[in-house]
């Protein structure tokens, strides 16, 4: 496993191991000298080998060394390295006969909540939310939340132990460990391994790395203080203050506030400690850990996306190793390489690894050369030479024109640049259409770098902006392909010309207007049940086939009157109805007016659950499936 993270960072920095002058190796189970039997598979150069223990801030301890080493002037280039094979179980105690150095901890445990006989970190971290629930009123659906979001994450992850997705049934049904912590709440049992170069700026310049140094803005270390002990707080006790005053430390030299961070990867061993490190690190005001949860600005379309990677939770906690994956995630983030898990325009990103002991390391990082950013690791694709050769073209002319004719409103309103990739028959062309800076403005040929990417076919742009594709019917067919911002996606129908223009699509003698849907029964989406009753009817074996499920929508009308509908895609040929009873394998509740538009395909799903204007209860695999039974185009009267 070393091996293999070694010579990973080693290719990535574009260098070999010679140029490595001394190297910081953290584990926390193994012999003396593990980290020169480890490195020895890189080369025998005769460099300087510290081994790092530090518990679980191992991985992140070496980071600070290495960062010393560098920033002292006593190396250009050091290797610092994190691994662990771990015994299975439970973490216990190695050795009985001297002081654990977890004994002043435990009494604190012992004469607050009690010792009971489950896992002792488990009991120190549930008990440290149990104390939030007494003290702020926090409910146990807080901490199952956030290990929803966390396994979420990691299902785009190809580096997570775990990749599989639960339902906050699920989590909230598995094995009790510590109350209110449940088995899904707790991170596993890992083996893994992680590397980083760390090197000086001179060093970077030399070897010409600037495309894919992200520079260390500040990084503090801080142990227990007095309050661990004299307080009797079991948040503290599992080092809520230690966190606060290395955060506090950390953006104080860095001069950043809490609302530059982007993306924060930070120590989840157990669901409550996220929600407390909310708090410690100042992402939050203390004892609002929970509102921040319920309002989704832990994950992407919220404040901050936190643990994209799947965290602790999911990703795994290899101990020697965490604090170095953490730094590897913050450094694919901000180059803008994190695939499907990345977070949009990620500029500052947020480290925290604890370590109960006890030691806790906060850092800050963002791109050294963000005019340089990706030079080396992504290329950018060439535009067509000619922006006429392109059907869709006439569609930009009229966005031209209307910014022109009041740019300054369309940027007020949409506050965002757009990159359209539009392949066409002779090549791919790419369009930037800034809606965010001065009176907007439309180049052609330009960089392919803005809030947010739009991938399509030239004749397929051209459907789309007219009205005669839809665009979430596009997306799903996979015609259309969104990277970056997707609440700034939504508003790509604010661009699309509008009657008077002189675009149209072949065959549609110009923009296609949706005819407005009247109210059925008091209830506008009634309108949906009745096309998914006719789909039922035409096509209801094939459709129970693909989902094997049954949907209960309850709907809150402007009146304030409730409507119940189930879809049942389960049995025989399917059908709909209307008055319950509130049965079924999902249950998804939503107000009347903004179900018809999720289910026509103007609000996008994930960003209603996370507005909150969609919650849902139930197996979340099967509201997955909720765009199988959307209304589909040509034969649809929505």
């Amino acid at each position: 496993m070393a091996k293999e993270a070694g010579t990973k960072a080693l290719q990535d920095a574009g260098i070999t191991y010679d140029k490595i002058e001394q190297a910081c190796v953290g584990y926390v189970y193994g012999d003396s000298t593990c980290g020169q039997r480890a490195l020895y598979q890189l080369g025998l150069t005769g460099i300087p080998v510290y081994n790092v223990n530090n518990n679980c801030a191992t991985g992140s301890t070496a980071l600070v060394m290495a960062k010393q080493l560098v920033e002292g002037g006593i190396a250009d280039c050091v290797l610092a390295l994190g691994f662990e094979k771990m015994s299975s179980g439970s973490l216990k105690a190695t050795y009985h006969d001297r002081t654990n150095p977890l004994d002043q901890h435990v009494k604190v445990l012992a004469e607050t909540y009690g010792i009971t006989h489950g896992p002792i970190a488990a009991q120190m971290f549930g008990d440290a939310g149990r104390e939030h629930m007494e003290k702020y009123g926090t409910k146990p659906e807080h901490f199952a939340k956030i290990a929803w979001k966390n396994h979420k994450h990691s299902t785009n992850n190809p580096y997570s132990q775990f990749q599989d997705e639960y339902t906050l049934e699920q989590i909230n049904n598995s094995p009790m460990m510590s109350d209110p912590l449940t088995k899904l709440q707790c991170c596993p049992t890992s083996d893994g391994s992680a590397a980083a170069v760390i090197a000086s700026e001179d060093f970077v310049l030399k070897h010409n790395l600037q495309g894919q140094a992200v520079e260390v803005l500040a990084m503090d270390m801080c142990t227990d203080l007095p309050s661990v002990f004299d307080e009797k707080s079991c948040i503290k006790m599992v080092g809520y203050d230690m966190s606060k005053k290395a955060a506090d430390k950390v953006f104080a030299t860095a001069g950043l506030r809490r609302e530059d961070v982007d993306v924060v990867e930070l120590h989840d061993c157990f669901s409550c400690n996220e929600l407390i490190t909310y708090e410690a690190l100042g992402l939050c005001e203390p004892g609002k850990g929970g509102e921040m949860v319920d309002r989704g600005d832990n994950t992407y379309g919220g404040k901050y996306v936190i643990n994209p990677s799947g965290g602790l939770i999911s990703k795994g906690h290899p101990l020697g190793a965490t604090g170095l994956a953490q730094c590897a995630e913050l450094c694919w983030q901000l180059r803008g390489i994190a695939s499907k898990r990345q977070v949009p325009r990620a500029r500052v990103g947020l480290q925290h690894n604890i370590g109960l002991g006890g030691a806790v390391v906060v850092a800050l990082y963002r791109h050294g050369f963000p005019q340089l950013q990706g030079r080396q690791i992504q290329a950018v694709p060439a535009s067509a030479s000619d922006e006429t050769d392109f059907k869709c073209a006439p569609v930009f002319q009229e966005i031209r024109r209307n910014l022109d004719k009041d740019g300054a409103s369309w940027v007020k309103k949409i506050k965002g640049i757009f990159v359209f990739k539009v392949k066409g028959a002779n090549g791919e062309g790419i369009w930037m259409v800034d809606a965010k800076n001065g009176n907007g403005s439309v180049a052609f040929g330009a960089p392919a770098k803005g809030d947010v990417t739009i991938i399509i076919a030239d004749e397929d742009l051209l459907k789309l902006m007219t009205g005669s594709l839809n665009p979430q019917e596009a997306f799903f067919q996979g015609k259309l392909k969104l990277q970056g911002n997707m609440g700034l996606a939504m508003k790509l129908k604010d661009l699309q010309p509008k009657g008077g223009s002189d675009v149209s699509s072949a065959g549609t003698g110009g923009p296609k207007v949706q005819p407005k849907v009247e109210p059925v029964s008091g209830f506008k989406s009634a309108a949906v049940f009745e096309e998914i009753k006719k789909a039922l009817e035409k096509d209801g074996a094939n459709l129970v086939n693909k989902i094997k499920g049954v949907f209960c929508f309850k709907v809150k009308g402007a009146d304030g009157k409730e409507g119940i509908w189930i879809v049942d895609a389960k049995n025989g040929s399917g059908s709909v109805t209307f008055g319950g009873p509130a049965n079924g394998d999902v249950t998804l509740n939503m107000n009347d007016e903004d179900l018809l538009s999720l289910m026509t395909g103007k609000l996008n799903p994930q960003q209603a659950f996370f507005q909150g204007k969609l919650k849902i209860q139930g197996n979340m695999g099967l509201a997955m499936k909720l765009k199988d039974i959307q209304p589909k185009g040509a034969g649809s009267k929505l």
